[in-house]
C-alpha cells in the first residue's frame, strides 16, 4: 500500500530518534541522501576542532602530548569505537586511512598463516580493497596472489588447502547489500582461512559483532556513518587472540615497545598498539572524538530498525519509476539490505544531478548507479518521501537531459 506524505510526518512525530537531528548542521532545504559516502557535519565538531586548535596546540603546545591525551589518542578513540564494532576494548586503534589499514592487516593475516598464499576478494569490492590486495601479494613474494570471486557465494567452491585470507565488503559499496558475516565467518575460517571484514559502509549504520561471530581483522572508516569529517582517521581491529603472533610491515615508532627510548631496532609493544605507525592526525581525530560523543547516546538497534524503515519506503515509493527504466538494485529482503538503496538506470549520472539541482543529493557510480544513503540520526521519512517526488519530476520532466547536467565532475 502506498505510504502518503501524512502518513510519514505521523512516523516522523513517533520517531524515537528524531531528536538527533539537532546534533548535525544541515542546509536549510536540503535533503542529504550521501551520508553514505560523507556524513554530515555535527554541531559540536567545531567547538571541539577550535578547542584542539586555539588550547591544546595554541597554549599548551607540546605539552599537549600528555597533559591532552594526545599520545593515547589511537587508543582511547579505539576502546569508544568498539561498542560500534561489538568489540571488546583492547583490539580496536583509530589511525591512518583504510587503505593503510587493510595493507597492514592483510600482511598480518598472510603471516599468520604460512605455507598458504591466495587471498580471495570480491572482484566488484572497492577497488581500494582490490589495489591493496594486489600490492600485499606482489611484496609478500613465494607465489602470493589474489584471485577474484564473482560474489561471496562462490566461496564454497573457491576455499581450499591454500586460502590464506578472505577479504570482503559486509556492505557492498555500489548496490547496498549486506553479506552474512557469521555464516561466512565460519564458513572461511572452517577452511582454515582468516576473515577480514571492510566495514566502510556498515558501522554506524547496524549492528556489527566482529567477538561474538569470532572474525580474525577488520578495518573501516569514520567519515561515512560516524560523520568525522573528510580525511578522518581509519580504524582497524585485530581479535585478541592473534595480537601476540602477528606482525604488521608498517613498523613505525608510534608501535614500538618503547618509542621515547630511541632505539635503532624495532620491538614491537604488546597489545593492538603493534598496529600503529606514525603519529596520529590529532585535529581528524578531535573531530572523531565530538561525533563519538553523540554515538555513546545511541542505541544501535533504533538505529537498524530506521534504516530498515527508511529504505523500504523509498524502495516503495520508487518501484513505480520502472516505467522510465529505474530498476531497484539493492535487495529487498531485510537481512541482505545495507541502509543504502542503489537505483540502476542508463543515464544515471546526469539524472543525479538534475536531482542535486532540486536540493536533493545523491550520488553516482559507474556505470549507471544512483546512489541513496539513509542515515538515521538525521534523515525524516517526510523526507524521503519528497526525494523520491522529486525523483520521479526529474524523470518525468526529462529535465536530466539538460547539456548541464551531462557535464561530469572529477568526483560523481
Amino acid at each position: 500500500m502506498t505510504t502518503t506524505r501524512e502518513e510519514c510526518a505521523a512516523l516522523d512525530a513517533a520517531d524515537p530518534l528524531a531528536p538527533f537531528r539537532a546534533e548535525f548542521v544541515l542546509p536549510e532545504g536540503l535533503i542529504y541522501l550521501d551520508g553514505n559516502s560523507l556524513g554530515v557535519l555535527p554541531a559540536r565538531t567545531p567547538e571541539r576542532v577550535r578547542q584542539v586548535v586555539e588550547q591544546e596546540w595554541g597554549q599548551q603546545l607540546i605539552r599537549s602530548w600528555n597533559e591532552a591525551g594526545w599520545f593515547a589518542k589511537p587508543h582511547t578513540l579505539g576502546a569508544r569505537v568498539a561498542p560500534l564494532l561489538g568489540a571488546a576494548a583492547g583490539q580496536v586503534v583509530v589511525c591512518d586511512t583504510t587503505s593503510v589499514n587493510l595493507f597492514k592487516v592483510l600482511a598480518a593475516a598472510l603471516g599468520l598463516r604460512p605455507g598458504r598464499s591466495t587471498v580471495l576478494a570480491e572482484r566488484a569490492a572497492f577497488p581500494t580493497d582490490l589495489y591493496i590486495a594486489e600490492g600485499v601479494s606482489a611484496l609478500a613474494g613465494g607465489g602470493a596472489r589474489t584471485e577474484l570471486l564473482d560474489s561471496a557465494d562462490q566461496l564454497a567452491d573457491r576455499l581450499g588447502p591454500d586460502t590464506a585470507v578472505v577479504l570482503l565488503s559486509l556492505v557492498d559499496y555500489r548496490t547496498g547489500e549486506l553479506l552474512d558475516l557469521p555464516a561466512i565467518t565460519r564458513q572461511v575460517q572452517a577452511a582454515g582461512a582468516l576473515m577480514v571484514w571492510d566495514v566502510c559502509h556498515a558501522v554506524g549504520a547496524l549492528p556489527i559483532e566482529l567477538d561474538a561471530n569470532g572474525v580474525d581483522f577488520a578495518v573501516g572508516c569514520t567519515y561515512k556513518y560516524l560523520n568525522s569529517g573528510p580525511g578522518s582517521p581509519a580504524f582497524l581491529y585485530v581479535a585478541e587472540r592473534h595480537l601476540a603472533a602477528a606482525e604488521q610491515p608498517l613498523s613505525g615508532w608510534f608501535g614500538h615497545a618503547k618509542p621515547f627510548d630511541f632505539e635503532p631496532g624495532y620491538r614491537p609493544v604488546d597489545g593492538i598498539g603493534r598496529f600503529l605507525t606514525s603519529s596520529p592526525s590529532l585535529l581528524g581525530q578531535a573531530a572523531l572524538e565530538s561525533s563519538l560523543e553523540i554515538w555513546e547516546q545511541v542505541d544501535l538497534a533504533e538505529v537498524r530498525a530506521k534504516s530498515l524503515a527508511l529504505t523500504e519506503l523509498f524502495i516503495e515509493l520508487v518501484d513505480p519509476l520502472a516505467k522510465y527504466g529505474v530498476e531497484v538494485v539493492t535487495p529487498r529482503e531485510r537481512a541482505r539490505r545495507g541502509s543504502q538503496v542503489a537505483l540502476r538506470h542508463p543515464d544515471g549520472y546526469p539524472v543525479v544531478q538534475a536531482l542535486i539541482a532540486r536540493g536533493v543529493v545523491g550520488d553516482f557510480r559507474a556505470p549507471d548507479l544512483m546512489r541513496f544513503g539513509f542515515t538515521p540520526l538525521y534523515l525524516s521519512y517526510t523526507e524521503v518521501w519528497d526525494a523520491a517526488r522529486q525523483l520521479a519530476e526529474v524523470l518525468e520532466s526529462e529535465e536530466w537531459r539538460e547539456e548541464q547536467f551531462g557535464r561530469r565532475g572529477e568526483v560523481t
